[in-house]
C-alpha cells in the first residue's frame, strides 16, 4: 500500500540508459527511453528527480556491465527530487519532502524522471542549496565520510606510542568529486593537518580555496614535495585516483603505525607485505557496501547526509559542482561520460531538470 500525492502519477517515465555497452562516442552508448514507473518494496520512496549528477562509478559500469533490449540498465547514482510516494514501513519521510540521496548499486539508478530508493540511504535535501548544487554532494560526501571516520578514524585519537605530535592527512587527488568534500570535512571534524594533491593550477586554486592547509604536486616526488612543505611523514592517507602509481611512495611517507584508505579500483595487485615493518593498515571503502549487504547499519547514510545538509545550510559545508551541463537528456549524459572518463573533471558535473512534457 503506498500513498501518493493528489495528483494521479503517469504509468511511464522518461529516462536514460543503454541497452549494449558501447564506447561513449557512440550515439547509443546512453538514449532517451520510456519506462514503466518503478514499484516499491516497504522501505521505498517514490522521488520525483529534479537534478542528478554524474561520478566515474558511472562509465566504469557502462564499460563492464551489458544491457538489454528487454531491460536496459539505467545508470546515476546521485539525485535530488520530490517523495510524490511511500512503502508502506516508511516511517523517515513524508511526500512532497525535498530529498537528496546515493541510492543502492545493486538497483537502477536515477537517470530517470521518477526513482525507487531504500529510505534509509536518504536525507532531507539542504535548504539552502539549489537541487543542481544538492546533487552534487550524496555520492562524495557519503564516501568522504566514511573513508574519514569509519575506515581511518581520523577522529579518534592518534596510536599511542606515535612519531607524529598531531595527525597528518594526505589526500591525493584532491580537487575532485571526494576529494573536495573530504578536504572539507578534515577541517571540520578533525585537527588534522590536510595536505592536498593536484597538479593543474586550477585545481591546485580550488584545493586551496576548499581550506587545505597545503597543496602539493602529485606529479613530482612525493617525498620532495613533503620536505618542501616541512612535512616529514604523514600519519594518514586518503588515495582517490590510481593508488597502484603511488603505492610506494605511499608506503614511505606513511609514519609507523599510519593508515592508508582509498576508493579506486588499481589496475595491478596491490603487495600488502611492505606494509608490515611499519604496521601500517590497508582500508578500503565502498559507499554501497552498506546497502549492497543490507547491514544491519545501512540508516548510517541517512543520518551522516542529515549532518551534512545542517552543515550545509549553517554555511559551514559548501557544495562542489564543477559544471553544470544542462538538462537531463542522453545527448548530455554522454557528453558528462566522456569528460569523466578524461580524469580532468573538477568537483562535480550536474544536470537539472527534463524537458518536454512527461509520457503518460
Amino acid at each position: 500500500m503506498t500513498q501518493a500525492i493528489h495528483t494521479a502519477l503517469p504509468k511511464t517515465m522518461r529516462a536514460i540508459g543503454y541497452t549494449a555497452s558501447l564506447p561513449i562516442d557512440n550515439p547509443q552508448a546512453l538514449q532517451d527511453l520510456t519506462l514503466p514507473l518503478p514499484g516499491l518494496k516497504p522501505h521505498d520512496l517514490l522521488v520525483k528527480i529534479s537534478a542528478i549528477a554524474a561520478n566515474p562509478v558511472d562509465y566504469k559500469i557502462r564499460k563492464h556491465r551489458p544491457g538489454s533490449t528487454d531491460k536496459p540498465e539505467i545508470l546515476g547514482w546521485d539525485a535530488v527530487g520530490t517523495v510524490v510516494a511511500t512503502g508502506e514501513a516508511v516511517t523517515l519521510f513524508q511526500t512532497g519532502d525535498q530529498v537528496f540521496y546515493a541510492g543502492a548499486l545493486d538497483r537502477p539508478g536515477a537517470n530517470s524522471e521518477f526513482h525507487a530508493v531504500d529510505e534509509r540511504l536518504v536525507g532531507l535535501k539542504p535548504k539552502t542549496l539549489s537541487a543542481a548544487e544538492a546533487a552534487a554532494l550524496p555520492l562524495t560526501a557519503i564516501t568522504a565520510w566514511e573513508l574519514l571516520f569509519d575506515r581511518l578514524q581520523l577522529d579518534q585519537p592518534a596510536p599511542t606510542p606515535a612519531t607524529y605530535s598531531q595527525k597528518v592527512l594526505l589526500i591525493s587527488g584532491a580537487a575532485g568529486g571526494v576529494g573536495s568534500i573530504m578536504v572539507q570535512l578534515a577541517k571540520l571534524r578533525t585537527n588534522a593537518i590536510v595536505i592536498g594533491t593536484a597538479s593543474r593550477p586550477e585545481s591546485q586554486d580550488w584545493v586551496k580555496a576548499l581550506g587545505a592547509d597545503y597543496v602539493i604536486n602529485h606529479q613530482l616526488p612525493l617525498a620532495e614535495e613533503l620536505t618542501r612543505i616541512g612535512i616529514k611523514e604523514v600519519s594518514h592517507i586518503a588515495s582517490l585516483v590510481d593508488t597502484a602509481a603511488y603505492y610506494e611512495q605511499f608506503i614511505a611517507a606513511l609514519a609507523p603505525q599510519g593508515k592508508l584508505a582509498l576508493i579506486d579500483d588499481p589496475k595491478t595487485a596491490l603487495d600488502i607485505r611492505p606494509l608490515k615493518l611499519k604496521s601500517l593498515s590497508l582500508h578500503w571503502e565502498l559507499m554501497f557496501t552498506r546497502s549492497l549487504f543490507q547491514t544491519p547499519d545501512q540508516q548510517q547514510q541517512h543520518q551522516l547526509l542529515t549532518e551534512v545538509a545542517k552543515l550545509v545550510d549553517s554555511g559551514q559545508l559548501k557544495s562542489t559542482v564543477g559544471q553544470q551541463l544542462g538538462a537531463i537528456n542522453a545527448a548530455n549524459l554522454r557528453r558528462a561520460h566522456a569528460l569523466l572518463e578524461q580524469g580532468q573533471v573538477i568537483g562535480k558535473l550536474v544536470l537539472a531538470g527534463f524537458t518536454g512534457a512527461t509520457p503518460q
